[in-house]
């Protein structure tokens, strides 16, 4: 986790820095066999959305993070610098993966955004932003190659 500074919009709030503080904190902690440590950070009622789910509740969270971290080998996250807007937080990060079944293991990192709104102490809404294609469609043998291919002449 990098010690970025915070870009405040609005008035301080000592309450979602430190929330922002647990949430990096786990996302850095986070492995198939602590779970129950998404309950320090989220709300009960929490949402969460990203390119592959939309759930609601802490259970329902706690499952896709189950079924989502159960190959996973390492995951870590560079957080960027956080922009603030009262309880409303957008923060970047690239997250380096390794996962059994992307790459036969070896890493790969992935550029996003999470957008968070934080409401006594708790992550109520969490929704992540960044390119499937970065973390799959160019790790897959044959497609991989294609997209990349098709990347590159594109740019």
């Amino acid at each position: 986790m990098s010690t970025a500074s915070i870009i405040e919009m609005g008035n301080k709030n000592t309450s979602v820095h430190e929330t922002l503080g647990h949430f990096t904190q786990l996302f850095n902690n986070l492995c198939a066999g602590n779970m129950a440590e998404l309950t320090t950070v989220y709300s009960e009622n929490v949402t969460f959305t990203d390119p592959f789910t939309s759930v609601r509740g802490i259970d329902d969270l706690t499952e896709y993070f189950s079924g989502a971290y159960a190959n996973v080998i390492s995951c870590g996250f560079d957080f960027g610098e956080p922009v603030v807007n009262g309880e409303d937080v957008c923060i970047p990060w690239v997250m380096h993966l390794k996962h059994k079944r992307i790459r036969k293991g070896s890493s790969v990192e992935v550029e996003g955004i999470s957008q968070l709104v934080i409401r006594k102490g708790r992550v109520l809404s969490h929704r992540d932003y960044f390119d499937i294609g970065q973390l799959l469609y160019e790790n897959l043998p044959v497609m991989g190659r294609l997209i990349r291919w098709i990347r590159n002449q594109a740019g």
